[in-house]
């Protein structure tokens, strides 16, 4: 097992307090933004699948914790997260093709 993802998200969770209590206009903020997810119609399983490949994509073990734990609950499968998650490893190879691009030019410029 590489990780307790029960216990990252409770120490997640435990650790985000101090934050709550230093800035709690923040935090409202920051749970009317997650309560106004949906608003246009996307069901919950295909949201938490593309927070997971998001959190993926931006190494955000928080997320990753939480957004399992909601994927599951709203009923994502692990062939569709296999789904997800492959798009957002390609996604992330892309990126390095296009950087990788970029460093090309940029080395080509300093000739």
């Amino acid at each position: 097992m590489l990780n307790d993802w029960k216990a990252q998200l409770a120490n997640t969770r435990s650790a985000g307090t101090a934050l709550a209590k230093a800035n709690p206009r923040f935090i409202e903020a920051f749970q009317a933004l997650n309560a106004a997810q949906g608003a246009n119609g996307l069901d919950s399983n295909t949201r938490e699948l593309i927070a997971l490949a998001v959190a993926v994509t931006t190494r955000c073990v928080g997320c990753i914790a939480s957004h399992a734990k909601a994927a599951r609950a709203a009923g994502a499968t692990e062939l569709e997260l296999s789904d997800a998650l492959s798009t957002a490893s390609a996604l992330n190879a892309g990126a390095a093709y296009v950087y990788s691009v970029r460093a090309m030019e940029a080395h080509s410029q300093f000739e």
